[in-house]
């Protein structure tokens, strides 16, 4: 089963991928390596949400912003050099604006961890880092980047 079926199959379709924000590219492929630029929740060219974690959103909006941005990073891999070259992921890295109190990071990103372990199996267990801070680009609550290895 391609990976874009087992999406489908878990509900999910990919949106158009988003283009860089600034002066960027959004994927660099490095030898076997993918690594990707931050990626914010944009659908349909706005941001899912907007603020910060603990204060203007949920827990549960945050988390929805990372599944997002998630599939936005998928929509990228998928133009640069297609789903089923993924090897593996190796690290997810997520920036989450945070109210001062809010110390729940780890769970707001673990459904978008749980999301790739979902679609690449053992291949989806990653590394990971979940670090609040002041603010995103954009008033975004949720920046994601990944490096996911392609099958030689």
């Amino acid at each position: 089963m391609s990976v874009l079926e087992r999406l489908r199959e878990l509900g999910h379709t990919l949106p158009e991928p988003p283009g860089p924000a600034g002066s960027y590219v959004p994927a660099l492929k490095s030898g076997e390596m993918l690594f990707l630029s931050g990626i914010l929740p944009f659908s349909g060219g706005r941001l899912l949400y907007e603020g910060v974690v603990g204060d203007e959103l949920d827990l549960e909006s945050g988390q929805r912003a990372a599944l997002q941005a998630v599939l936005n990073g998928l929509a990228i891999v998928e133009a640069s050099v297609g789903l089923d070259n993924v090897a593996r992921v190796v690290r997810m890295n997520g920036y989450i604006a945070s109210a001062r109190g809010f110390y729940r990071q780890p769970d707001l990103l673990n459904p978008a961890s749980e999301l790739l372990r979902e679609i690449f199996g053992e291949g989806g267990v990653h590394t990971r880092i979940a670090v609040g801070v002041y603010c995103l680009p954009l008033n975004s609550p949720v920046e994601l980047d990944f490096i996911f290895q392609l099958k030689g």
